[in-house]
């Protein structure tokens, strides 16, 4: 008889399995990504929590949802970008760079969810019990029943969370994590994938709430397969320089809200700490009379956020000009300098130009336009901006200044931060209700916005 092949091919991508290496993935498309690992025997009765039970169909009508499904992590960014809340029985993904503070957030949540008479699990693979100690010390008191496990094995994991039948699970991380059923190293493809797979079982049979931590490639992608992120239900990204003191949590995915939510956290030495009003963090020490810097007002999800758009364009020595963006889009910049010359007849060839967002924000957003617009004129004519002034607006490639969604909400985070002036598109102000406290000027061309300014 022929012996079996002990090995196989993963993508390292999407997790698609081949019995010879492909040069292109046919799943995902993607070029030289399929590496070769062991393929253990797997046995039948190990790769189930428990036996088979006959499921019965439900009607909706017959299937309740009642607002204690949902539990407080006891800090509101958080819940806002979970959706209002932890969901019973959900296997939430927390993505980040190292040191950026993943287990310093969910250490700080476990203390909280311990607090209010939840039982939580902590599983660390990476860290020994005396230095999870040191780090609980530093963040404060810890009461209720929170249990701390160092463990790196799946089939001891899964015995210890029947045995406490804890409320909340947190993995630290996934990598580490292995079966020893899979014959290939922990953190490989074959490892993460059979790994979550479990885990997901023991979440949703039980109705566990799971939170699996996952390092990051040099891309900024959780490491591992992407079939990963298709299995959990919220995916969570921490982004931030880690040098820097604030950190933002993005949710990418989730099944329970919406993913346009974004939560703000400042890193102090002990701990995390929430940053209820971003827009006042983002504009601390803005310069007064300097020109090119601009405030602009983003959405991310409901929220409006003030952010401080800088510029500084200078005589070019190079042949071909030099275009730096921090924070945007690079090709933006390109496209709205380009806009700014052809429709208001600035030689901005002859220039360098640099953009940034002040505080280290990255935002795409359209609305962002005119700002950076406006910025890249005042830094070229030396000429400052009002320091009360707050500009906002989608720029088309005919010079047009076009509408923005939530311009209300815009309004009214500038009232609430003492702005005097507000330019923004002429078809948003027809809109909207007018206020006293905010003068509202309505453009509707670039060369419109550049005489108001």
């Amino acid at each position: 008889m022929a012996k079996a092949k002990a090995t196989a091919f993963f993508c390292g991508e999407c997790g698609y399995e081949s019995a010879k290496w492909m040069g292109q993935c046919p799943a995902c498309k993607q070029w030289n990504t399929f590496v070769e690992e062991p393929t253990g025997k797997k046995d039948s009765a190990s790769g189930r929590i428990r036996p088979v039970q006959k499921a019965k169909p439900a009607l909706l009508s017959e299937i309740s949802i009642e607002e204690k499904d949902r539990v407080s992590t006891g800090y509101q960014e958080l819940d806002r970008v979970l959706g209002g809340g932890v969901v019973g029985g959900s296997l939430v993904l927390v993505g980040g760079d190292p040191g950026i503070g993943k287990s310093t957030l969910l250490l700080q949540v476990c203390r909280n969810l311990a607090a209010k008479g939840q039982k939580v699990l902590y599983i660390s693979g990476e860290e020994s019990l005396k230095q999870i100690k040191l780090r609980a010390n530093r963040i404060g008191t810890v009461t209720g029943e929170l249990l701390f496990l160092c463990e790196t094995s799946l089939d001891v994991i899964g015995e210890t969370i029947r045995e406490v039948k804890p409320d909340i699970v947190i993995i630290d991380s996934i990598q580490t994590m292995f079966r020893e059923e899979i014959a290939s190293a922990p953190g490989s493809v074959s490892q993460v994938r059979e790994s979550t797979s479990l885990l997901m079982q023991i979440a949703k049979g039980d109705g566990i709430t799971i939170f699996i931590v996952g390092h990051v490639t040099k891309e900024g992608v959780v490491a591992g397969p992407r079939v990963l992120e298709h299995m959990v239900d919220t995916v969570l990204y921490f982004e931030g320089d880690r040098h820097a003191s604030y950190r933002i949590l993005r949710g990418v995915k989730n099944r329970f809200g919406s993913t346009n939510e974004i939560g703000v956290f400042e890193m102090r030495q002990e701990g995390l700490i929430q940053v209820e009003n971003p827009s006042e963090f983002m504009l601390e020490g803005r310069p007064k009379g300097a020109s090119g810097a601009v405030v602009a007002c983003a959405m991310e999800g409901t929220r409006p956020i003030l952010l401080e758009v800088q510029a500084l364009v200078t005589q070019s020595n190079l042949g071909i000009p030099r275009r730096t963006s921090a924070g945007t889009d690079y090709n933006r910049v390109n496209l709205l300098m380009a806009v700014l010359e052809k429709r208001c007849h600035y030689e901005m060839g002859r220039y360098d130009a640099y953009v940034n967002i002040a505080g280290g924000m990255k935002m795409n957003e359209p609305a962002l336009d005119l700002a950076i617009l406006m910025a890249l004129v005042s830094s070229l004519k030396d000429r400052p901006v009002e320091a009360s002034t707050i500009v906002f607006g989608e720029v088309g490639l005919s010079g047009e200044v076009r509408a923005v969604s939530m311009a209300e909400q815009r309004v009214h985070e500038a009232v609430k931060l003492g702005f005097e002036t507000c330019i923004l598109p002429q078809i948003c102000l027809d809109k909207m209700n007018k206020t006293d406290k905010l003068r509202l000027i309505g453009v509707r061309s670039v060369r419109e916005a550049i005489g108001v300014l």
